[in-house]
């Protein structure tokens, strides 16, 4: 593993922590400058295709879904050890169904979910662009749901 402070090609495992998708996190420490760092490894398995409401199809963009999250979050108290592990369960919850193509419908409703848990600001947010609330009406209505519930 290259060191990303000095770029020297060793480096020596400290820890090795594993995560409920399969994932590995490794603590490691550069031989050549000692500074320490941490590499994070995942099963490369198939996403499907995003098929967009206009009808196109791209491929699923981990980074991508992972901006939209953090967006949402801005200035929220989620920790982006949180964003990730909510990037990680909509890839994981992809990857599960085992379809070559699933609606970008389906990713939505997927990270609704997740925010909607995880903070209900971000979820508000995301909301407005995700669900068109168009107006003060349809967000309050939103706002009502969620107090609610």
């Amino acid at each position: 593993m290259r060191c990303p402070y000095c770029q020297h090609n060793d480096s020596k495992v400290l820890d090795t922590f594993h995560d409920s998708h399969g994932g590995i996190r490794r603590r490691r420490q550069c031989l050549k400058c000692n500074q320490r760092f941490s590499s994070y490894e995942r099963p490369l398995l198939a996403t499907p295709l995003i098929i967009k409401q206009d009808g196109t199809r791209e491929e699923f963009d981990r980074e991508k879904l992972a901006r939209g999250i953090r967006i949402a979050c801005a200035k929220r108290p989620v920790s982006a050890s949180d964003i990730e592990r909510l990037v990680g369960q909509v890839e994981s919850e992809l990857q599960k169904m085992g379809k070559a193509e699933v609606s970008s419908r389906v990713v939505g409703d997927l990270v609704i979910k997740g925010l909607k848990e995880l903070d209900q600001i971000a979820y508000i947010r995301y909301a407005i662009v995700y669900l068109r609330l168009d107006d003060l009406y349809a967000l309050r209505d939103e706002i009502n749901r969620l107090l609610e519930g």
